[in-house]
């Protein structure tokens, strides 16, 4: 059993996305290239972007705290604070409206 705080992890990636010229940080908690499924906390300062990938998996956005904009084609989804969010099986980007971090979780 191993317990992680997604609230601690979270306020840590943004206090360093805020403080990267990237605008943005991140930490897997859960997984990595050994096993199906991977989770990830990830931070975008406000105004940055995760640009447009293709879905290597099945994936859900899971918002921690702030505020971001899910695209993908001439759809979009905004996500707040609590809300779950399925990754559509198309190319997409991810836009922070502002401060945001998230739980990305991806199985392949």
């Amino acid at each position: 059993m191993d317990k992680k705080s997604l609230t601690a992890l979270a306020r840590q990636q943004l206090k360093l996305a805020v403080g990267a010229s990237s605008g943005r940080s991140s930490q897997t908690v859960y997984g990595g290239h050994q096993r199906h499924l991977r989770q990830t906390v990830v931070a975008l300062a406000a105004g940055n972007s995760l640009a447009e990938h293709d879905l290597s998996g099945e994936s859900t956005v899971l918002v921690i705290s702030g505020q971001l904009m899910l695209v993908s084609g001439e759809k979009s989804w905004k996500g707040s604070a609590g809300d779950l969010l399925v990754v559509p099986d198309a190319r997409h980007s991810v836009e922070a409206t502002e401060d945001v971090a998230f739980l990305l979780t991806v199985a392949v």
